[in-house]
């Protein structure tokens, strides 16, 4: 594993944890076409919370030259000597859920700048099978009249970071890894088995490890479309899910799966790829893309039954104070990309509701660029006529949530945490 140089091609969630793992073994170069991102990566902060400071800067470096470490840069030059790119982007979908390939396409265009004889480049961005050979070798092979497995190499292996989870970091979690060749996908394999302590699998070739990450979400996707659908069932005939779920999982082969909104960078999107690619074959997915119809409504499933409940309660809905807890798409984590919670709010503004975010995770700036809406970060003083909490951050279940509620007011559970004075949950 000698003369090995990695450049990571992309910095946000999966890049950064990834870029700092390697760089305690070899030279790593940190690549993003985000200023701003490279500015505070070199100061020694993560705004993505993923790298903690201290860790961070164990590793930074101030230049592309040495032996072992991490340089952050957005110059091109400065990936010019690596031999392994391993490409980190996202891949999300249009507003018709189709693939959005373009970051991948850019990302390709960037290193055929520097792609020279014997390099290997690597993708992790979550595709439909086919991608990695059928989309982004073509761009490096025109760009550099280099010719695939003969002049340069690739390989696969799908990132499986779980956002804001310190428990099962990178290192911890079992890679799957693959190759263009066998020879190729031995090294890649040897390459992250010298950093990922879980151990690595390596998939026979780049398409089955394709496959095989693209399915792992779909399949928790369908899952929860499942338990979401009994949820309304059960929720129509006044049984609560959570105490079914809790009966049926004393079963020791029942699947915990639990009910809510279902979005991020993955699970909310990663079906959509595999169905593209199955009705490009003339085959119609039906069960995929039915539990993501199912889930793609929770959020205004979730916000009618907090207005019935307003209903019900006699409380006036045209002006009324709505308090929302959390806009993140999951817990203790500032991730905001693909976020369900914003469903729930819109909705609810629809009946002409006036609604305030609460999230102390979230980016106000970020929030307020992607969904237009505006988050607060401390504790609000006045009193709601409904709380409808939509993300479990731990510092909701150190709030006097019913002070923050008029006598008569509505509090609504989506994720099941709490244990008083719930007047509805999914």
């Amino acid at each position: 594993m000698k003369d090995i140089k990695i450049a990571i091609i992309g910095l946000g969630y999966v890049g950064l944890p990834l870029a700092r793992l390697f760089a305690t073994k070899y030279p790593v170069i940190g690549y993003d076409i985000n200023a701003g991102r490279i500015e505070e990566l070199r100061k020694g902060h993560d705004s993505t919370l993923e790298v903690e400071d201290d860790i961070l800067q164990s590793v930074l470096k101030d230049g592309p030259k040495m032996e072992t470490g991490l340089f952050c840069s957005n110059q091109i030059n400065d990936i010019a000597d690596c031999n392994y790119y391993i490409v980190t982007v996202p891949t999300p979908v249009d507003s018709t859920n189709r693939p959005i390939l373009t970051p991948l396409y850019k990302a390709s265009e960037t290193i055929s700048k520097v792609l020279k004889k014997g390099d290997t480049v690597i993708y992790e961005s979550t595709v439909y099978p086919g991608v990695t050979e059928d989309e982004c070798i073509p761009v490096l092979e025109k760009e550099t009249g280099l010719v695939y497995n003969q002049d340069f190499f690739a390989g696969y292996s799908p990132e499986r970071i779980n956002p804001g989870d310190k428990e099962h970091t990178v290192e911890k979690i079992l890679k799957v890894t693959s190759g263009s060749t066998p020879e190729v996908g031995k090294k890649v394999d040897a390459l992250y088995a010298s950093v990922i302590t879980a151990g690595t699998h390596l998939a026979p070739t780049i398409k089955v490890a394709e496959a095989a990450k693209v399915i792992e979400n779909s399949q928790r996707d369908i899952n929860i479309a499942f338990v979401n659908e009994l949820a309304k069932i059960f929720n129509l005939m006044g049984i609560d899910t959570h105490d079914v779920l809790e009966a049926a999982g004393t079963k020791w082969n029942f699947l915990p799966f639990k009910p809510g909104l279902v979005g991020g960078h993955c699970i909310g999107v990663d079906p959509y790829y595999l169905a593209q690619k199955a009705q490009e074959f003339g085959y119609h997915p039906e069960i995929i893309l039915a539990g993501r119809r199912m889930n793609d409504t929770m959020g205004k499933y979730v916000s009618s039954e907090v207005i019935k409940l307003m209903v019900q309660r006699d409380i006036k809905i045209k002006g009324s104070n709505i308090l929302v807890l959390g806009i993140t798409f999951k817990e203790n984590c500032p991730d905001v990309r693909n976020t369900k919670a914003v469903d729930v709010i819109s909705n609810l503004k629809s009946y002409g509701t006036d609604v305030t975010i609460y999230d102390p995770w979230a980016s106000v700036k970020e929030v307020a660029h992607e969904y237009k809406m505006e988050v607060i970060k401390d504790v609000p003083t006045k009193k709601f006529d409904a709380i409808v909490l939509t993300v479990a951050h731990k510092e909701f279940l150190e709030l006097d949530l019913k002070n923050l509620l008029k006598p008569e007011g509505i509090l609504y559970d989506v994720k099941g945490i709490l244990t008083n004075h719930v007047d509805g949950r999914l």
